[in-house]
Order: C-alpha cells, then structure tokens, then sequence
C-alpha cells in the first residue's frame, strides 16, 4: 500500500463512520424503546400470574417467551400437568437433547469434618416461618440444623438471599400443603418399558469439506464442492454416494462457518447457511415418521441439516457431537464408527449407531430395562409428574464450569496442571432414585431421628437448603446458586454469605462434611426416592466397551487402527455423558424458518414463537412448548448424577489405596491449597498447584488422569480465550514430554 491507497482508505473509513453514526443513534433509542417494553410486558405477567386461573403456558403463548420465562418471572406458576396425548415429533431435536454439556451419586464422603465453631451465628430467619433452631447433636452430621416448624410454614417458598444486590433468579418452591403434594404422582399411562423393535440402520458417508474427500462403505472419492455450500454438498455426494446413504457426517472444515464475519453470532451464519438455496427437487425436511426428527438444528458449532428428494432422506452433522476428530482423515474417523460398533455388538442387544450419542445412548439404555415376569420394574420405570420434572429442570444445573479469576487467586501462578475425570459418570449411575418420590418437608425431616436424617442426606434425594458458609473460609464454593440468567449458576464462596438453593444429596452431604470446615445447612423442602440400579447395566457395559477400546488403541500396532479405537473410546464416552443429559428431558425446543417478504418484511412468527435470526432471504425462530410426554423423561437420574459429579470434583475417594492404612486415596479441588484452583470444566480442574499432578490414576472410572501440565509460572487467565489458549499449551507441553 502506498500513500496515495492510504489515504483514499482513510477517506473510505469516514464514509462509513458517518454512515453508521445515525444507524447507532437510532439503535441506542430502539434499545431504550424495547427496554421500556420488556419492563411493561414483565410487569403485565406478573400482574396476570396472580389470577387464580393463569397457566404458565398461556401466557407465554400471549407474551411470545417461553414457558421457562414465565416460570422465572412467577414461580407460582410451575408447569402443570396435562393430559394431553403422545407428543408428535418436533420440527427438531433439543440443542440439549443431541449435545448435552455433561456431569456424576458422588460417592459418599464418610469421614466426618471437624465440628462448626460455637461461637458461629445462625442464619437470620424470616419472620414467622421459623420458629426455633434445633442444632443437631454431636452425632449427627456437622452443621445440619433441623428447623422446628409448622407444615404450612415448611412448605412456603424460601426467600432468595438478601443483601446481594443482583437481580438473581429466585428458584421455583414446592406449594404449600395439599397443591404441593400433588405433583407427587406418576404421569398416567406414561412409564419406560424395553423398546419391541430394533431401529434401522442408516447409511453414513464422512466428508472432509475442506479437501473434499469422502469415504463411506463403497469407497473413497475427492469431490469438487465449490464453495461447500448445502447445494454444492448435495450435488457432489449424490452424483458419487448411492441413496441409502442419510447421514453425511463432516469431519473437518465446518461448511456452516462460511462468511461468518458477515454475522455478529456464530448461530446465524449456521443459520444462512442451513437455508440457503437447494438442488432443485430438494427440500427441507417436513416429516420423517414417528422415530425421527424433522427440520434443522441450528446449532453454533454442531448444528444438523436435515431434507429431503421425494422419499429420499439426509443429513448434514458434525462428527465433533461423537469426539474431536484431532485431525484424522475421513477413513479414519469412519474405521472408529466400526470399531465403536463392534465394542458395543456383543454387550447390547440389537445395536444401531443413532445420528448423535444423545440417541443412541438412550436407545442402548432402554434395550437393559427388565422384562422378566415378576423383576422390579418389569412393568417399566413410572414417569414423575410433569411438575416435578418442571422443578429439576428448573434446580438442577448441570456440569460445573467456573474460571476463578483475580483477585481471588494471584495474577501469576507457579505452574498450570490439568487432571480430568476420566469416563467420571460411570462412577456415579450405580445408585438413582426410582418410582416416586416422599416429600420431606422441613417439619418431616425434623420429626426424623438422626439415623434416618443421615440416610436421606445419602439416599438419592433433592433439598431445598439455606445455607450459611463458616466465617473464615478461604477455598471454592461447594454447593451451587442461582445467578442472573436462566438456568444460570454460581458457587458462593464469601464466608459469613447466606443464601437459599436447591442441590441433591451428594453435595449437601460434602458440604457438611468436607475436610475442611462443615457448612451450616438448613433443610427447608426435599424430594426422597427409593434406591435402585436402573442405570448399572447399561454404565458397565458402556465401561466395558470404553476399557477395551482403550486397550486396543495402547497396544495396536497399525496406527490408523490406533486411532480409530481412541477416537472410538471418546464416542462411547460421549454416549454415556450425553445419554444421561437425555434423560433431564428439556423443554421441547422447534425451531423454524421463513422467507422475507418481497420488501423485506420479517413475516408473522408462529404462536409464542421468537425470532433468534435474520438473514438477507430468511428468519430464524424457536419456540419452547414444554414438556412432551416423553417415556423416557427421567430428570431425577440425571440431576443424581450431576450433583455427584460436582461433589466429586471438590473430593472423592480414588481407586488406589494408602500403603498405610490401606484406605482409599482422596482428590479433589478440596485437597490443594485455597487459592490454588484456577477453573473447573465439568470433570476437569484447572490448578497451580503441582500436588494434583500427583494424584495416582489406576485407570478406573472417575479417576483424576493428568491431561497438561506447565510447570513455570504463568499468567492467570482472566476470559474464556485466555483460558483455552492456556488449556492447548498445556496439553502440547505435557504430550511434547513423553516424545
């Protein structure tokens, strides 16, 4: 560039400053605009809510949110059941259905923490709710307190915490007396029972859209795809692949992210690019049967594109939902879905690879529900009422991601070591609560002796808890908040902070007896199941399969075929993480697009339907209609294995022993200094301290395996960026160590 293009550049910048400095007045005075309505659309709601008649999903219809909106805005009105018949299929498939983001009934921490301070104060009480305060005795769990109350006053709902100045989300209550009670009850005619058909096999091709080559059963061929458009994709795949190929999985150069720079979210260039123009007698995919989904998934990174020629059916996904392909070509990535089904043919009856793990992990698990005349549960797992499953979508979060910034730890840190959980759900599915469950207000619970106290905390089981963290303390939060946002969490760490949550008994019972410094717990509501193993069979031989492949890949000698076998063992993780996610059974999501009208006027979105994209030609929009009657919708298995995932993180007993005492060896974020933890990541903890580097690994599921490791000081991370910048470093670092 010489002076002359300089300055024509320059003159070329302030066309567009002047261009865009009245576009930016304009949209400041819309944003105040829409700022005023949402704020008389939120008062309208809630003025509704207090008729006696509202239903959360009429208003949300009227007021173009979602169900979950509502809820967020009046708790009163939890979602109530219906009795609506099966649910047909929806325009697409969850977001959370097909790419849960993961987590584990910790095992229980048995030692018992030193006992609380008596000089700690109590928890302030509301007026009225709380009559007195009994502390436990010396025998009973360090810091439980067992309130004295009336059922009418245990059943109201628990004050979110004051003083934060937030505007924080105040989580849903059970109602009071005999309108709580009754969500305690079996959706009718809607229970889990072993499938009577096996699903049919779908054809699958790998295409690598950068180089354009692509594999599938018939061979191999280089394909010209142009720009990789869904046109240019159809065209080139079905003029080499036969028809029965449906599923075109993309293993590298993410075609979707094409001309992102055009978009300010990732989410609409996914979206341009899933409706761009088709081959002729192509279309988007309206219908697919009963067992298949219809319409695209718009998704920012693994999105699915589904049409359809007559009768003939495809889809376009990423194979990033089943593992990180760490650049295998697409021969190899096809040799791990082989190897993943020979890993599974001889553990599981009738073995189909689905389109996502999501699917197929649940079609696995439902082919090891019991059938024998007589067994527990023969007659299928019962299905809860559709308000309590509103409740643990509403209560219970998911996986624990936190990044632990300054100043809560150094702005430098002696080192960078990663230790992940390995295959860590297996460890957790060997105990969930089935059939229905008590409710155990806070007057049942005190009404309990110690010994039954103690076995609810450890049965599976979901507490509504006020919580006081001990003055002085100087580690981790332990147990999770609601926080600004929906299904937004946060881990309170401030010692002296009260606040009210809901969390399942893995991680109360940490919180009352971590090595630490046992937390004040006050049990104001709680959900109790029975005990059974509904999950076993199905973890084991998915850890089975996980074992052996890993086997395999260490000992291989071909190095394609080693390959193929990791990735395999990633995928079978993948089935395991997010077959549970399935069962949370989120709000069924659609989603959908339009064309602009001939000016370019945005069309009328359906009913309760809220737009979420726009491109030159089309609309994108997603409505949330609650919850379908879905005979698989078991959230209490889920939020079990999420709440002991996250205990599991802080401490766990590993599958190596003490030479001294022979007893079990703890890790866990508890177990490094405070101060030290610098991020979690689901089952991963992120640390400067090099003591978790020499946490033993046996191998075993839920054992901590060192992943990176960068022992010299580094700078604390402070954004996401700055973190998996630090995350790859790590694991380059560490890898270069053993070549």
């Amino acid at each position: 560039m010489d002076n002359k293009e300089f300055s024509a550049g320059l003159a070329e910048l302030r066309a567009v400053r002047d261009e865009l400095k009245p576009l930016e007045r304009e949209l400041t005075q819309l944003q105040a605009k829409v700022g005023k309505l949402h704020d008389s659309r939120a008062e309208k709601i809630r003025e509704l809510g207090g008729y006696t008649k509202a239903t959360s999903d009429r208003i949300a219809t009227a007021a173009g949110l979602s169900v979950i909106d509502i809820v967020a805005l009046v708790p009163s009105l939890a979602p109530q059941g219906t009795s609506e018949g099966p649910a047909e299929p929806s325009v697409t498939e969850s977001a959370a259905g097909d790419q849960s983001a993961a987590q584990t009934p910790a095992e229980p921490i048995k030692e018992m923490a030193a006992q609380a301070p008596a000089d700690e104060p109590q928890p302030a009480q509301p007026a009225g709710t709380v009559a007195r305060l009994i502390t436990a005795s010396a025998d009973a769990a360090p810091g439980l307190e067992v309130p004295a109350v009336s059922e009418q006053a245990a059943a109201a709902p628990a004050p979110a915490a004051a003083g934060t100045g937030e505007d924080v989300r105040v989580l849903p209550s059970i109602p009071a007396g005999a309108d709580g009670d009754a969500w305690f009850r079996a959706e009718p005619d809607l229970a889990s029972k072993r499938p009577k058909f096996k699903q049919a096999t779908r054809g699958m091709a790998f295409l690598d859209a950068a180089t354009g080559v692509l594999v599938w059963q018939g061979g191999t061929v280089r394909l010209d795809l142009g720009g990789a458009s869904v046109a240019e994709i159809l065209t080139a795949v079905y003029a080499e692949a036969p028809a029965a190929v449906e599923r075109i999985y993309v293993t590298a150069g993410d075609p979707w992210h094409q001309g992102s720079e055009r978009h300010e979210f990732l989410k609409d260039a996914v979206a341009a690019w899933l409706n761009g123009p088709l081959p002729e007698g192509w279309t988007v995919e309206s219908s697919r049967g009963k067992d298949r989904q219809a319409g695209h998934l718009v998704h920012p990174r693994n999105p699915v594109g589904r049409w359809q020629r007559g009768d003939q059916h495809t889809e376009i996904r990423s194979v990033g939902e089943w593992f990180d392909p760490e650049g295998a070509d697409p021969a190899t990535v096809r040799a791990a879905f082989v190897e993943l089904w020979k890993a599974l043919r001889p553990l599981f009856e009738d073995v189909v690879l689905m389109g996502s793990p999501s699917q197929t992990g649940r079609d696995l698990w439902s082919r090891t529900i019991p059938t024998k005349a007589g067994a527990r549960w023969a007659d299928g797992f019962p299905v809860m009422s559709q308000e309590i499953r509103g409740l643990l979508h509403a209560t219970a979060g998911q996986g624990r991601t936190e990044l632990i910034t300054p100043p809560r730890v150094p702005e430098r840190v002696p080192g960078w070591y990663e230790v992940d959980r390995t295959f860590a759900y297996a460890k957790h599915t060997w105990a969930s609560g089935v059939g229905i469950p008590r409710r155990i207000t806070a007057s049942a619970f005190a009404a309990m002796t110690e010994k039954e106290q103690n076995n609810a905390l450890f049965a599976p089981s979901h507490w509504q808890v006020r919580v006081t963290i001990p003055k002085g303390w100087s580690h981790v939060g332990l147990l999770p908040a609601p926080a600004p946002g929906e299904r937004s969490w946060h881990y309170p760490y401030e010692g002296g902070h009260t606040f009210v949550t809901w969390a399942g008994g893995a991680e109360v019972n940490l919180a009352l007896r971590n090595p630490i410094a046992p937390w004040r717990i006050e049990i104001l509501d709680g959900l109790l199941w029975e005990s059974g193993d509904p999950l076993k069979s199905w973890s084991t031989k998915l850890r089975e399969a996980w074992q052996a492949l890993r086997a395999t890949a260490e000992l291989h000698g071909d190095e394609q075929q080693k390959q193929a076998c990791h990735l395999a063992s990633r995928a079978v993780r993948s089935i395991l993480l997010y077959g549970i996610g399935t069962f949370a059974q989120r709000p069924r999501i659609t989603t959908g697009s339009l064309e602009l009208g001939a000016d370019g006027a945005v069309p009328d979105l359906p009913d309760g339907a809220r737009l979420t994209g726009i491109t030159d030609t089309h609309v994108t929009w997603e409505r949330n209609q609650g919850f379908a009657r879905d005979q698989y919708a078991h959230p209490e298995w889920a939020a079990g294995v999420w709440s002991a995932a996250r205990a599991a993180l802080l401490s766990v007993s590993t599958s190596s022993k003490d030479p001294a005492t022979g007893k079990p060896l703890k890790a866990g974020a508890l177990h490094l200094p405070p101060g030290s933890i610098l991020a979690f990541r689901t089952d991963a903890i992120y640390t400067s301290a090099s003591a978790a580097a020499d946490w033993p690994y046996g191998g075993e599921p839920g054992d901590y395996l060192l992943k990176g490791r960068m022992p010299w000081e580094q700078t604390t991370p402070r954004t996401d960026e700055e973190f998996y910048t630090l995350q790859g470093l790590g694991r380059q670092a560490y890898e270069s160590e053993g070549m």
